[in-house]
């Protein structure tokens, strides 16, 4: 199968935008990309193995998180997991000389 990778954590792959794991679970895909890529690990998982919670991973176009097996949902060779990290944050809104 194939993940897409966000364009910060390509320093992390060697630049390159999809890896090509092989996996029986969307777990084990992670695992196998972590495996490949080490140093994408401390990105994604906490100290104890826990998906960040602002890393959001789509087993093609449904979020992992809302699906009934989550991380253990079993996947096929033309699936496509894609890594989406959240974004927060940014400079307030001025309306008028006053902030929002």
């Amino acid at each position: 199968m194939k993940i897409y990778i966000p364009t910060p954590l390509r320093a992390y792959t060697a630049t390159l935008d999809a890896v090509d794991v092989p996996a029986a679970t969307v777990s084990e895909a992670l695992a196998k990309l972590t495996e490949q890529h080490p140093g994408i690990q401390p990105h994604l998982f906490t100290a104890d193995g826990k998906l960040r919670s602002f890393v959001n991973i789509y087993l093609n176009d449904d979020d992992v998180r809302y699906l009934p097996e989550k991380e253990a949902t079993p996947v096929k060779d033309a699936d496509s997991l894609t890594i989406i990290p959240s974004i927060a944050g940014g400079a307030p809104h001025f309306v008028g000389g006053c902030c929002l």
